[in-house]
């Protein structure tokens, strides 16, 4: 409401000689009680024996207060289960995932060590040996020799949604127990990993711009429920990290680190997106995406069988695809050398081809 002073007094605006009235419905030259001046909206009392202002400001502190409860909830609940890694070349972070001494962290925090030491946020040391690695997913197992705090929770990235609270926690710079929080910035990013014809993408990583600087790698991600969805990887620019997700794939990945010591993988030679499917297929299968092929390796598998780019995949080994994972969990050690059934959306039509993954090995 407009301040009683710019409201006009007693002359009439439309030359009727009629008096004025104001927004509330009465005259402009009518007495005004002496207590009524005319306040700013935003400092009128309310019912509750403040201002508005003051009411704003306190929902304010609330949801600031109420977000910073989250974090330190999650930081006391994490930190404990972090640990920073050193090793002759480096170090990072890593993850207590077991009861019994298991931690996880990147492929490349650990390079070719075999052991080293590891650092608990309550400053114990502990010697570790590296249990597995795996290069591909760009994971590794580690087992502390003294022992460890007890596991982490552990969480399901697949529960994600883009602009969800996630608290990063890690050694960045061999600080350990440092603690940074921001949202999910996307979902189902790619990031190439290996060399030469061991080449891989990492399907459906984790974007986040919580805070992540060299020696974060290994660390935690975690929601607001302190449950570790992810293990930071990569700081890929200002303001802008990336994280494995805890799935179903990555949890085969890291069992059978922990038991074998490395990961036998089947190679197809495809590289994929998402894509939905046409309407008249989605009504007839059931199903409303594939995984859209995008390269086909030369000479790969998938070549030989006939596969080629921009063919929709539909299924494999007769399972339901709808993304990259969907291919991953069939491309385990068992499938190696086996016939892999291929179904492909090409030109409106469905397509069966049949291929043999060969198995992928690092160079």
């Amino acid at each position: 409401m407009a301040d009683d002073s710019t409201l006009s007094p007693t002359a009439s605006s439309d030359g009727t000689g009629q008096p004025d009235f104001d927004a509330t419905g009465s005259r402009a030259d009518a007495p005004r009680p002496a207590d009524s001046g005319a306040v700013p909206s935003t400092e009128r009392s309310s019912s509750t024996g403040g201002t508005t202002a003051d009411i704003d400001a306190a929902a304010e502190a609330a949801a600031l207060d109420a977000y910073s409860r989250t974090v330190i909830s999650v930081a006391q609940a994490v930190t404990p289960h972090v640990a920073s890694v050193q090793t002759r070349r480096g170090g990072g972070s890593a993850v207590v995932y077991t009861d019994n001494g298991y931690l996880l962290t990147n492929a490349h925090v650990v390079g070719s060590a075999k052991n080293g030491v590891v650092v608990f946020a309550d400053g114990v040391e502990s010697r570790f040996d590296v249990i597995g690695v795996d290069p591909l997913s760009d994971l590794a197992v580690l087992r502390a020799r003294g022992g460890a705090p007890a596991a982490v929770s552990m969480g399901d990235a697949d529960n994600l949604v883009v602009g969800q609270l996630v608290v990063a926690v890690g050694s960045p710079l061999g600080l350990a127990g440092s603690v940074t929080a921001g949202v999910v910035s996307a979902l189902g990013r790619s990031v190439p990993v290996g060399n030469g014809r061991a080449a891989r993408v990492i399907e459906d990583v984790i974007q986040t711009d919580a805070a992540l600087n060299p020696g974060n790698s290994g660390g935690a991600l975690a929601d607001s429920a302190g449950r570790v969805v992810g293990i930071n990887t990569a700081v890929a620019g200002i303001g802008l990290g990336l994280a494995i997700p805890i799935n179903v794939t990555t949890r085969r990945i890291i069992t059978t680190l922990q038991h074998e010591g490395k990961v036998r993988r089947a190679y197809l030679g495809i590289v994929g997106v998402p894509a939905p499917l046409p309407e008249a297929v989605a009504e007839r299968t059931g199903q409303n995406a594939g995984l859209r092929i995008v390269e086909v390796v030369r000479g790969g598998p998938a070549e030989r069988a006939g596969l080629r780019r921009g063919d929709l995949v539909l299924s494999v080994a007769r399972r339901e695809v709808r993304d990259a994972q969907g291919i991953q969990r069939q491309l385990f050690g068992d499938a190696i050398g086996r016939t892999l059934p291929v179904t492909v959306l090409r030109n409106g039509a469905m397509v069966d081809v049949i291929a043999v993954p060969v198995e992928l090995t690092v160079d």
